[in-house]
């Protein structure tokens, strides 16, 4: 492979159509044609050697490859824009905690925790936005977000992260279905049954790749839907399906037509991770983690989820 000057460029394309899951998408943001975006994701291809992408009516995806490639890059890609941008970080900034939500409602842990830091650390202002799963990573590493808290998928490259809580997941059953008599579900109860997952720009609520290896052990089938949350929540109504969130969702969320009911036995718990830069010269994102290592720590986890279930 020979250096190619616009190489930032090329790469500059092809984590755009990363980022966004289509061609078309990734131009709208960076306001050029499609075609240009396909062109030089094309070129880095070529420049490659390799096939970043799988293409199809919905849009790209990464190769097995590509996702090797693209994990090794990133954080260098990131670096360099951030060194050419010559950024100044104002003192303002670094009384700021910008903190990302990816599909976590926040839960009893994500309250006491913001509480606490608040009372230590009056001086901090906090912000809290909900991010794509698609942008969680991109939002840490350009430090538009400090710290996101978002199911947990497993350790992350170039990343710090930690899981420090978790929560019972319930399903919701339209009001008539029998098993409403039951105090809680097992997987094997919903065998017969489609579980509506929402997947809308945000991504899906939880690890898909781990309710289809549900599904494919004997629990219900998984049928995705271009839907928000509450969208999923009226065809449960509707007796089209059932659903599922966690404790602290299923609490604030209540329908006569459709009832929450507890999930028992092996992956009925969800975990929440938390994946910040360890490079953010915040020292407000070292006290904030610090503060939650500790509060995990000094938890105890099986009481704390059990009593999550007893909620309902």
């Amino acid at each position: 492979m020979t250096p190619n000057g616009n190489a930032i460029q090329l790469l500059t394309y092809a984590f755009a159509a990363m980022d966004h899951g289509s061609l078309r998408q990734a131009a709208r943001a960076l306001r050029v044609q499609e075609s240009s975006v396909s062109r030089n994701v094309v070129k880095l291809e070529q420049l490659l050697e390799m096939q970043l992408f799988e293409r199809n009516v919905h849009g790209v995806r990464l190769t097995e490859t590509g996702q090797a490639w693209i994990e090794i890059v990133r954080a260098h890609y990131d670096g360099l824009l951030d060194a050419f941008a010559e950024r100044v970080r104002h003192n303002k900034d670094a009384n700021a905690l910008n903190i990302g939500l990816c599909w976590v409602t926040g839960g009893e842990f994500l309250k006491r925790l913001i509480d606490r830091f608040n009372k230590l650390y009056p001086d901090v202002t906090l912000s809290i936005e909900d991010i794509p799963a698609r942008q969680r990573l991109t939002a840490i590493r350009r430090r538009r977000l400090d710290i996101v808290f978002t199911h947990d998928s497993g350790a992350v490259k170039s990343c710090s992260s930690e899981v420090f809580w978790q929560e019972r997941l319930f399903v919701l059953l339209p009001a008539a279905h029998s098993l409403v008599e039951k105090p809680a579900l097992k997987w094997s109860d919903l065998a017969d049954m489609r579980l509506l997952v929402p997947v809308g720009l945000e991504g899906p609520p939880l690890d898909l790749c781990l309710l289809e290896r549900i599904s494919a052990d004997g629990g219900p089938a998984v049928q995705t839907c271009r839907a928000n949350q509450a969208t999923v929540i009226f065809k449960v109504q509707l007796g089209e399906g059932v659903t599922l969130a966690e404790a602290s969702y299923a609490r604030t969320v209540a329908t006569d037509s459709a009832l929450w009911r507890p999930l028992d036995g092996e992956n009925s718990i969800s975990s929440v991770r938390g994946i910040w830069l360890g490079s953010n010269p915040k020292r407000a994102v070292l006290r904030l983690v610090g503060l939650a290592k500790n509060m995990a720590a000094s938890s105890q986890a099986p009481r704390a989820v059990k009593q999550a279930g007893m909620l309902l």
